[in-house]
């Protein structure tokens, strides 16, 4: 009897943790579509555009100044209502959830916060919409898990679930979103957080695709090596590529120092950050938003070097803005963009020095990929990412080789990755080794319980 009592309790419970896995990939899909699509509508009501950066073109140069601003000043006023919250600060806190146990993901700190990154996305601000759909997947598996009344085994497969659910609705790529998990959420391969994050992704995408469309989001592409012997010069894009990414983050690291003075704090810091990128865009409409419009171009090689220069210099300025002065969204897609801008550049410069060379937009392709895996340390996510957003299965050599040499090289140059970094400042620091994660003692804060020091979650 008790043998049979177990075996229900057992098949009861994956009963609920099955219906948690689609609750939270239909939610984590919906909030997607619904965030998309407000963007969208804002943009085609403001200007009768459907991008951000068609809307700013269409503006005179006070407004594209005075737009960002408006919308830092909104969303450094809707942080004030979160500022004394636990919880809710983006793919590190959800990192934090899914591999300590230190679930903190509260969906009213977590709203607030995707509504103050619309306000900044909607008036142009540079940063990602990426940030505010992956925390929203990650704080959906935090709540259905409440309401399910699941175990905190449970409760952290669900935010992992939801994370991936999250990244695979904002940008379409399934297998990277998979990947996401697995290379910078739990930093190991686990049955237990895989399944449910195939499963999620999977209903997030289908749901996506049926209302956004289909297909990758960049466009089918055809780029392929010229000769074997191009994989040289794609290796030394890797190198250039991670310095490249290790400048960018050094600038957010000077820009989150500027900010921080006493005299300006919520909502004025935000609201200043918003001006300075605002004057950015006055002059090139072009760095306004995530970068995915450029980003079309640059892969089809449609600016000149001295343009795309100016696209790189400008883009960097505006995301240390927007993001350093507080400003909630993600660093992914502006990441995508700079990587494309040294890529095309790279691609040029050796073209200038007699070098003959594939399409210069290939070697864009591949620095996206590049600059992602050097900021997040997640080569293979990185590089799946760029082929899934692409479609474009000629380039696969290439990708793995420059990713895998730009991770090699930042990670020779700096420690942490742009995640791990904020959490040791927070006191969470871990290795990644062969048996998996190993906390660092000497990263964690007192308030952490002995129990977990040295530990291998």
């Amino acid at each position: 009897m008790k043998e049979a009592s177990s075996r229900l309790d057992r098949d009861s419970g994956s009963a609920t943790f099955a219906l948690g896995v689609v609750l939270v990939a239909l939610g984590s899909a919906a909030f997607a579509i619904v965030f998309r699509g407000a963007l969208s509508a804002l943009f085609g009501a403001a200007a009768g555009a459907h991008d951000v950066v068609s809307a700013m073109k269409h503006f005179p140069w006070w407004l594209r100044v005075l737009a960002p601003a408006l919308g830092g000043l909104a969303a450094g006023l809707l942080g004030m209502l979160v500022t004394r919250s636990r919880g809710g600060r983006g793919v590190g806190e959800v990192m934090e959830a899914v591999v300590l146990g230190k679930v903190r993901l509260p969906m009213r700190v977590t709203l607030v916060k995707s509504l103050a990154s619309f306000c900044a996305i909607a008036s142009g601000g540079s940063i990602g919409r990426e940030g505010p759909l992956i925390q929203f997947g990650g704080a959906c598996g935090k709540f259905v898990s409440d309401k399910l009344r699941l175990s905190m085994n449970d409760a952290r497969r669900l935010i992992a679930a939801g994370t991936a659910a999250g990244f695979a609705a904002a940008y379409n790529t399934p297998f990277a979103a998979v990947l996401f998990v697995l290379e910078v959420v739990t930093g190991v391969v686990v049955l237990e957080a895989i399944l449910p994050a195939l499963v999620a992704t999977v209903i997030a995408v289908a749901l996506t695709r049926a209302v956004v469309g289909q297909g990758p989001i960049y466009g089918q592409r055809s780029f392929q090596l010229e000769h074997p012997t191009e994989l040289f010069a794609f290796a030394g894009l890797g190198v250039v590529t991670a310095l490249g990414a290790q400048a960018f983050m050094a600038v957010l690291s000077f820009g989150e120092r500027a900010f921080k003075t006493e005299g300006l704090r919520l909502p004025w810091r935000p609201a200043a950050g918003g001006v300075l990128a605002g004057g950015a865009i006055a002059f090139l409409p072009d760095i306004a938003g995530n970068g995915y419009e450029p980003l079309n171009a640059l892969l089809n090689d449609a600016f000149t070097p001295a343009f795309v220069a100016c696209l790189l210099a400008g883009k960097v300025f505006a995301t240390t803005a927007s993001v350093s002065s507080g400003s909630p969204g993600g660093v992914f897609t502006p990441t995508l963009l700079i990587g494309g801008a040294i890529g095309l550049l790279y691609a040029h410069a050796l073209t200038a020095l007699g070098i003959h060379l594939g399409v210069p937009g290939g070697y864009a392709l591949v620095a996206m990929a590049a600059a992602t895996g050097a900021t997040v340390h997640a080569p293979l996510m990185a590089a799946v990412m760029a082929f899934e957003l692409s479609g474009d299965y000629a380039i696969v050599l290439p990708l793995l080789l420059a990713t895998a040499i730009s991770t090699l090289v930042s990670r020779a140059l700096r420690r942490d990755s742009i995640y791990t970094a904020e959490l040791r400042e927070r006191g969470v620091g871990w290795e990644l080794t062969l048996e998996g994660r190993i906390l660092d003692p000497n990263a964690l804060k007192p308030s952490l319980p002995p129990s977990s020091r040295n530990s291998r979650p």
